[in-house]
């Protein structure tokens, strides 16, 4: 396999039409194997990907590529689309048609290329995923998992030289996530995702990262990555101190500096006034102390100059990502009191007692939205709900949403705990309408859980979709910070994995609700 890249970016720029810029000046490359590109939200991850596959175009610099490039954006569309145009298969199988029925427009065959048997290839793909085969099948009937593992088949059928993936697992379940995860152990030739999940990026060859308008690639997998990350900020942090010191150093030999200079100075004019030396020898004298007392003084500034200098270079390398420390009011529930029940088909129903912290896990469709919804009305404590797509009144700035549920809170004491949840500075005047879903969320969580009465129980549907791994921790900070009933609806194992809950449960077809252990892996 060729060892030169697959993608390069040379000096590339893009903004927007109104001015806004996103990428300055990047460079960099990807080889030709599978890479998971990750970044804060607002990176600009999204962009490069539709910059790479010429849906959009650069502002300035280039981007060259080796062979042909296909691009799955986020979201996935089925419209009035069958199977078959999900899968972008359409013009090959009319090509197909026309030729068996006796066309010899090259235009069929050029369509056609070497994908004579495309149809029996895409059949056979969509069965070993457990998908519906029917290609003339409208693809409305899919649900949204079976349409994002229908859309990532075609890029596979397609055989195109670079795949490039935009978060392909928002929003799948266990069994599709693990779907796709066979298909990206088996993926031949480049690829690059753009995903917050763990389990993707960890199956992934290499690791590249969209920070500050730079890309850093790195020949392992995210965890890899992080391990290695971890030893070079801990050497950066290390280097930081070390530069301090030596400022520190350099700032007090220039106090020294000048103490022997004016010492010098004050003997000078002490011998003047005694007429110690005649009048030639000591002007002599004193314009060879003022220059060699200057040249002191140049050389002690240079030298503070410097070590300012390499102070603020480490400084640079030591990463600002902010930690949320929060100091929340307990609703210090009784661990007896029953706060809301889980109702399951079954009958048996269950209740979550106190501060207990639960997980609800289960595939698409079965219902663990419409079983939060039926919940929310018995919960028999201030309850907040968390939806997967978080209503913001328009028209209202950040801080008057968050202020909404806090009347009584003093202004200044809710823009110290705001900015503990980082909604600060510029974007507590910010419309609601400007922000990005992780802002959002943020907002969201700052209306719960500094309501007045605090929200005894906290209640998440799929918090993590809109997330990058910086605010995923964050989240997880926040939540394990909250000492009221807990109820997080996730497909993110990871993720619940870290906030310590006491029960994971399985929500099956038909309503049942089952009990799962932590250390299962469920489907």
């Amino acid at each position: 396999m060729s060892t030169s890249p697959s993608v390069v970016l040379n000096d590339l720029s893009f903004e927007w039409s109104d001015g806004t810029p996103v990428l300055s000046g990047l460079n960099g490359s990807f080889a030709r194997t599978k890479t998971g590109l990750i970044g804060a939200n607002g990176a600009g991850k999204s962009t490069l990907l539709k910059l790479i596959a010429a849906n959009l175009r650069p502002s300035g610099g280039s981007i060259s590529t080796a062979g042909v490039v296909d691009y799955l954006p986020q979201d996935v569309s089925t419209g009035n689309r069958t199977i078959a145009e999900l899968l972008k298969i359409s013009e090959i199988r009319k090509a197909l048609r026309a030729v068996e029925a006796g066309s010899i427009d090259p235009e069929n065959f050029d369509q056609i290329g070497d994908s004579w048997d495309i149809e029996s290839r895409a059949v056979a793909a969509l069965a070993a995923l457990g998908l519906p085969t029917e290609l003339d099948r409208s693809a409305a009937t899919l649900s949204g998992g079976e349409a994002m593992l229908t859309a990532i088949c075609g890029v596979r059928l397609r055989r195109a030289d670079i795949a490039l993936l935009d978060e392909p697992t928002n929003n799948l379940d266990r069994l599709a996530r693990e779907r796709l995860y066979d298909i990206v152990r088996l993926w031949p030739g480049t690829l690059i995702v753009v995903s917050h999940d763990l389990e993707l990026l960890d199956l992934l060859d290499q690791t590249a990262e969209l920070r500050a308008g730079e890309l850093t690639s790195f020949g392992g997998n995210y965890s890899a990555y992080r391990d290695w990350l971890a030893v070079q900020q801990a050497a950066a942090v290390q280097a930081v101190r070390s530069a301090e010191q030596e400022l520190k150093r350099q700032k007090l030999e220039r106090v020294k500096a000048e103490e022997r200079i004016s010492h010098s100075e004050r003997q000078g004019r002490k011998d003047r006034e005694n007429r110690k030396y005649v009048g030639m020898i000591v002007d002599k004298r004193r314009n060879a102390a003022e220059k060699s007392q200057g040249s002191k003084r140049s050389a002690a500034t240079a030298r503070v100059d410097a070590a300012q200098t390499a102070l603020a270079a480490t400084e640079k390398q030591v990463r600002d990502d902010d930690v949320l420390k929060l100091d929340l009011i307990d609703p210090k529930l009784a661990s007896t009191k029953q706060v809301a029940c889980l109702p399951s088909s079954d009958g048996r129903d269950f209740w979550i007692r106190g501060p207990q912290r639960v997980g609800l896990i289960g595939a698409n469709g079965v219902g663990k939205s419409r079983l939060l919804e039926q919940l929310l009305p018995g919960v028999s404590v201030p309850v907040a709900y968390l939806p997967q797509r978080i209503d913001l009144e328009p028209g209202r700035s950040v801080l008057e949403t968050v202020r909404s549920a806090a009347p009584e809170v003093r202004l200044n004491e809710l823009l110290n705990q705001m900015a503990r949840l980082l909604v600060r500075g510029e974007m507590v005047n910010r419309p609601v309408e400007t922000l990005s879903g992780g802002e959002r969320l943020r907002v969201g969580l700052a209306q719960a859980l500094f309501a007045t009465p605090p929200p005894g129980m906290l209640v998440l549907d799929e918090p993590t979709n809109d997330l990058d791994l910086v605010s995923i921790e964050q989240l997880v900070a926040a939540l394990k910070a909250y000492r009221g009933a807990l109820l997080v609806v996730s497909h993110d194992q990871h993720f619940l994995n870290k906030l310590e809950l006491s029960d994971v449960l399985q929500l099956e077809l038909g309503g049942v609700l089952a009990p799962v252990s932590q250390r299962d892996d469920p489907a």
